[in-house]
């Protein structure tokens, strides 16, 4: 068996990649002139429209996967496929459940609403409240965090095998990042073309070479015995682990680049517009669950040694990142993993420029969105240079506080759209939450028994979901006092009003 793998190796010509990337964007194109045949043989138009939804679906999702897909999606999957052994299965199932579905039905609910969140929330609890909470919540994810955070990832797992660790270095190479960067997000209506249509297929085809050829050499048997907490319930910490990835927080930001993009389609029905976000749900999901599943089944099976493995300073995820990289493309392992790495976070990048620029360009008058895009790229060029590790420490707290914020804001707009719910009661809910969720980041930072034991006798704080209860509460609340109202339907006139608008 070894030898035929060893034989496949050889046979493999790395040359023909470039062809396969090349094959794959011919896909849209067919889409294109399926729709063209169509018009010219007089096809129905119901044939027409749905080829239409699914080319722009498709294109969209391609899009939103590549700015969401990050270093963090890279690495979480493979430590998991470490951790769960042989109970591999269910917990990948628990993981993507939870870090997919969470991520998409927040995406799902933005694009559904006319005006994003920030129209929502100024209906539901107050204009302020949601002024403040969001700019602090793209700040948090955008400039002061994770822009820069992308860059040193992409430095410190990409580049330093390659050229040494040094600060030079790293200002060279930021320096031109950023300055790449900027160049894609400069103009936001062209990112569906570069990142969605160019760098998107190629760095997840990049990533199922990786688990592909990995599956094949290594795929004989699992590689490590499940610890404690997936031996207790794989599923269920499989759960946690794709809960804890936050990226709910993101898919907040994003909506807007979603947002923004359908707005160049020109959708003639309402019908239309909701059956192509459904296929943007579908496509995005269907790409996280792949790879996921793909990274963590390859961390599952690569084997690592019992040192490294018992070592807790050790990431284990990037660890078989990087091994089975250099084991799999030999001399070519290490140029290999840099372009994966850098490719999948220089991608989030551009997002997140576009997503935080577009926010501000819309909410704030005294700069439009070129400035902001000039300003949040030079703010992410200096922290990745001169203090990520301090801001990581005030980040870190900010993002867990506001983790939980988002989740209920979630629950109470998707409840809201079929039961009428008191305006008062659901910024009960939304008060009570974030006192629950200061009280849990002050607990970590603050050395304080007393805290401490209040915190741990709220209901499942050790799962991270303290705020189950207090929502419920303030659920019930919002269900009782008068004065109920029932959330707006999505509206396509004014979705296409504001589209019109911002083409004038």
């Amino acid at each position: 068996m070894f030898e035929l793998l060893e034989n496949f190796e050889k046979r493999l010509d790395y040359s023909k990649i470039s062809v396969i990337i090349d094959n794959n964007l011919f896909i849209l194109g067919h889409l294109s002139a399926i729709m063209d045949e169509t018009k010219k043989k007089g096809v129905s138009k119901g044939l027409h429209n749905w080829c239409f939804m699914v080319k722009k679906g498709f294109l969209t999702g391609l899009l939103l996967f590549g700015i969401f897909f990050g270093a963090g999606n890279l690495i979480f999957p493979p430590a998991l496929g470490v951790d769960s052994g042989t109970n591999f299965w269910p917990a990948i199932l628990g993981f993507c459940l939870s870090g997919v579905g969470l991520a998409i039905i927040t995406l799902l609910v933005g694009t559904l609403t006319n005006g994003g969140y920030k129209h929502e929330m100024d209906l539901k609890f107050s204009p302020w409240f949601s002024l403040g909470f969001l700019v602090l919540l793209y700040l948090t994810i955008g400039p002061l965090f994770a822009i820069p955070r992308t860059a040193t990832v992409s430095f410190e797992v990409g580049l330093t095998p390659l050229v040494g660790h040094s600060q030079l270095a790293l200002f060279i190479f930021t320096l031109i990042y950023f300055l790449a960067a900027f160049a894609l997000a400069f103009r936001p209506n062209n990112i569906l073309n570069s990142v969605g249509k160019i760098l998107t297929p190629l760095f997840a085809l990049l990533i199922l070479l990786l688990v592909t050829i990995g599956a094949l050499k290594y795929g004989h048997e699992t590689s490590s015995v499940a610890n404690a907490a997936y031996t207790a319930s794989a599923f269920g910490s499989g759960i946690l682990a794709g809960y804890n990835t936050l990226d709910a927080l993101a898919s907040v930001a994003f909506c807007l680049v979603a947002i923004e993009t359908l707005k160049q389609f020109g959708f003639k029905s309402k019908q239309e517009y909701l059956s192509t976000i459904w296929v943007v749900g579908i496509v995005t999901s269907l790409a996280f669950s792949i790879l996921y599943i793909g990274l963590g089944f390859l961390g599952n099976k690569f084997h690592i040694p019992a040192d490294v493995l018992a070592d807790p300073n050790v990431n284990k995820g990037a660890y078989v990142l990087a091994q089975a990289s250099y084991s799999l493309f030999g001399p070519f392992g290490r140029i290999f993993l840099s372009l994966m790495v850098v490719l999948t976070c220089f991608t989030t990048t551009v997002g997140l420029i576009v997503s935080v620029s577009e926010f501000f360009d819309k909410h704030f008058s005294f700069a439009n969105y070129k400035v902001f895009a000039v300003a949040f790229t030079i703010i992410g060029f200096l922290i990745a240079n001169l203090g990520l590790n301090t801001v990581i420490q005030f980040s870190v707290p900010v993002l867990t506080l506001l983790y939980p914020i988002v989740i209920v804001m979630v629950i109470i707009i998707l409840i809201n759209k079929w039961l009428p719910l008191s305006k008062k009661g659901m910024s009960v809910t939304i008060g009570l939450v974030s006192f629950v969720s200061l009280l849990e980041v002050l607990a970590g930072l603050i050395k304080s028994q007393f805290l401490s034991n209040i915190v741990n006798a709220i209901p499942f704080h050790a799962l991270s979901m303290g705020w189950l209860v207090p929502t419920v509460i303030g659920l019930v609340i919002a269900l009782i006092l008068p004065d109920k109202q029932l959330g707006q339907a999505f509206n396509l006139s004014r979705f296409q009003a504001e589209a019109n608008e911002e083409l004038s």
